[in-house]
C-alpha cells in the first residue's frame, strides 16, 4: 500500500489532489485487505476502475483508493471470462481476434470492464448487459467478505445502473463472463474500427475529459408539450431519449468556460480539460449547464459523473 499517491496519474481529467492511501489489487484477498484496511482506521475507501467517469476533488481523497488490478482472460468456446481490471479496450482486441461478436458497440469504449458492469455501458444501440452471463463479486460490507454469483438477470441492470451501482462501494465487482456468438473476424475487427474512428471524430478526444456528463434524456421524462420539437433528434439508447448534447448546445452553452473547464465545441455533453481545470471548476460548469438546460426547457439533467 502506497501513501499520497497524486490521483491526476489515474483520473482521465488528469484533475485531483493524492489518495491518503492507495492500493492495486490483483484478487479477492487483496481487495478486502484494503477494505478492512480502512474499516480499522475508520477511513472511507474507493473503488477506482479506468478512471473515465470520475472527477476528483482538487483537496484529494482522506482515505483509501483501492484500483482492482484482476487480470485475466479466458474463453470457452463461445463464453469469454475475463477479470474486472482488464480495460474494454483488451477484451475487444481478444473477443476480435477470436472470432466472438457480441460487443462491437464497445468500440472505443473507455475504462475497465468492472466499470462497465456497474454503469451498464452503453453505445450505439448496445448495452454492457446484453451479453452479460454472469457476474461475480465480493460483498464487503460485513466483518468478512462474502463472494457473490450472479446471472445476468440478477443484476438489476438498468440504463447506466447495476446493483453494483444501487450497493456503491458495499460490493467489489471481480469478473465478469459473457456470452458472445461466432462471427467473421475480419468484420468484427471492421465494426470495432467504425465505432472508433466515429468516437474520434465526434468526441473531443484532444483534451483530456472523462465521456459524457450527463444521461440523455427518457423521451418519458421530457415535458409532452416539447415531443415535438424534439421529434427530429431522438434516438434510441436503447430506448426513446433526447440527447443532452442537443440540449446544451441549443442552450447556447458550446464553448462555455470555467478557468481550464470547457463545454465541448465538438460534443457538448463533454466537460473537457483545456488547460489546468480544477474540480471545482468542472463542477461549477456542471451547474451552469444543468442551470441553463432546467431554464429553457424545465428538464432536469442528470448526472453520469462519480465524485470523489
Amino acid at each position: 500500500m502506497d501513501e499520497n499517491v497524486s490521483l491526476k496519474e489515474h483520473s482521465n481529467y488528469r484533475i485531483g489532489g493524492p489518495a491518503k492511501f492507495f492500493v492495486r489489487a490483483d484478487d479477492a484477498g487483496s481487495l478486502w485487505a484494503a477494505v478492512a484496511f480502512a474499516k480499522e482506521r475508520r477511513v472511507p475507501y474507493f473503488v477506482l476502475g479506468g478512471g473515465t467517469n470520475v472527477l476528483v476533488s482538487d483537496d484529494g481523497f482522506d482515505g483509501v483508493v483501492i484500483k482492482p488490478a484482476i487480470q485475466f482472460l479466458e474463453t470457452n468456446d463461445m463464453m469469454v471470462r475475463v477479470g474486472a481490471g482488464v480495460f474494454m479496450s483488451e477484451l475487444l482486441e481478444f473477443v476480435a481476434g477470436r472470432g466472438l461478436s457480441g460487443l462491437e458497440w464497445a468500440g472505443g469504449l473507455p475504462g475497465t470492464v468492472g466499470g462497465a458492469v456497474r454503469g451498464n455501458a452503453g453505445a450505439f444501440g448496445g448495452e454492457t448487459k446484453d451479453a452479460v452471463k454472469e457476474i461475480i463479486s465480493v460483498d464487503v460490507s460485513g466483518t468478512a467478505p462474502k463472494v457473490i454469483r450472479r446471472r445476468g438477470a440478477q443484476c438489476a441492470f438498468g440504463y447506466r445502473n447495476s446493483i453494483f451501482k444501487i450497493n456503491n462501494g458495499k460490493e467489489i465487482i471481480l469478473e465478469a463472463t459473457f456470452e458472445l456468438r461466432k462471427g467473421d473476424a475480419k468484420v468484427i475487427r471492421e465494426t470495432i474500427e467504425q465505432k472508433i474512428q466515429y468516437r474520434n471524430e465526434r468526441h473531443p478526444t484532444e483534451y483530456p475529459n472523462i465521456g459524457s456528463i450527463f444521461k440523455n434524456v427518457p423521451v418519458a421524462d421530457v415535458p409532452k408539450e416539447l415531443h415535438g420539437a424534439f421529434a427530429h433528434v431522438i434516438k434510441t439508447d436503447p430506448f426513446p431519449v433526447v440527447p443532452t448534447a442537443y440540449l446544451i448546445s441549443e442552450a447556447g452553452l458550446r464553448g462555455t468556460r470555467i478557468g481550464g473547464a470547457m463545454v465541448s465545441e465538438k460534443h457538448p455533453n463533454f466537460i473537457v480539460n483545456a488547460g489546468s481545470a480544477r474540480a471545482d471548476e468542472v463542477k461549477l460548469l456542471i451547474g451552469q449547464v444543468k442551470s441553463a438546460v432546467r431554464k429553457k426547457y424545465g428538464i432536469a439533467l442528470e448526472e453520469e459523473v462519480l465524485y470523489l
